[in-house]
């Protein structure tokens, strides 16, 4: 009662009410203070993501201006050499010779090796355009080609004093069967050298494109894949007839249809092979056994 006559009740409503005022304020305080926190962080993150972006983009305004740079470097020259001829260029280019270590030759299959990009210096991009290829070069700079194997080696890169060639890399040797696989037609050849000794040849009836009536498009390519594949388990029992006569099996044509094939090959070529098995054969044996060489 006493505390209600002096004003003590009142002002201690008052202080409590002070006091919840003042740690509301403070929960407030802490709470702004955390949001401009995580506002200053989210900032910072913001502008390392700008300047990352900024990064990227000037790496990639470079590459695209260095993309059009080597745009504008031309092959010396571009030819596709077979028989004579491709003998001829094998011949010139094992005629190089050089001190110790003055001529490089290496195959390259995707990145492309520090000599070579040493080697070839700004014309390093025409090299890689050609890959998977064989590059030839001189220390002196007066020789520099490339070359697409039929048969392709392992990768290497090495310096001596002649160019590293081999003949089996380029030309028919030995005895090897070469295989023409599409997805409607089959030949393959048994050859001693550049001699056929034998053929097996035919042709499936796999349908081609769907045309309005008829089987629906799925039941169509339902049909047209088990029309293939009965195809190519006939292609593969040829195959694996002839592998113990043979000493090397070469597979050119439809790459797609290789690729279903799956049968293991000493090299693959994409070949535009058509026509009646045999005729498609010997185009296929001439694409197959076809050099393209480039003047970098």
């Amino acid at each position: 009662m006493l505390d209600s006559l002096l004003g003590k009740t009142e002002l201690k409503k008052r202080i409590a009410k002070l006091e919840d005022e003042n740690e509301r304020l403070g929960n407030q305080l802490k709470a702004e203070q955390k949001r401009r926190a995580d506002a200053s962080t989210a900032k910072q993150e913001a502008e390392e993501r700008v300047n990352r972006l900024e990064d990227r983009i000037a790496d990639l305004e470079g590459q695209l201006e260095q993309a059009e740079s080597d745009d504008d470097l031309t092959y010396r020259y571009r030819e596709d050499v077979a028989g004579d001829r491709r003998e001829t260029v094998l011949d010139r280019l094992r005629s190089v010779a050089t001190d110790a270590e003055g001529v490089l030759t290496a195959y390259v299959d995707g990145e492309l090796p520090e000599p070579v990009i040493g080697t070839l210096g700004d014309r390093t991009p025409l090299a890689r355009r050609a890959a998977p290829c064989l590059v030839v070069a001189d220390d002196a700079g007066l020789v520099a080609a490339a070359l697409d194997p039929p048969v392709p080696p392992g990768t290497f890169c090495d310096w001596d004093d002649h160019v590293a060639l081999e003949r089996s890399w380029f030309a028919p040797q030995g005895r090897y069967a070469l295989a023409l696989v599409r997805a409607d037609l089959f030949a393959v050849g048994v050859y001693e050298g550049t001699e056929r000794v034998d053929f097996s040849g035919f042709e499936s009836d796999v349908k081609g494109q769907h045309s309005k009536g008829g089987y629906s498009q799925s039941r169509f390519e339902r049909l047209r894949d088990e029309q293939v594949r009965e195809h190519l388990d006939d292609c593969r029992m040829v195959l694996r007839t002839l592998r113990g006569d043979v000493d090397r099996l070469f597979l050119a044509g439809d790459r797609k249809a290789i690729e279903a094939l799956d049968e293991p090959a000493d090299a693959v070529a994409a070949v535009d092979a058509t026509g009646a098995p045999e005729a498609a054969l010997g185009t296929a044996f001439h694409d197959f056994w076809t050099t393209r060489v480039y003047g970098l």
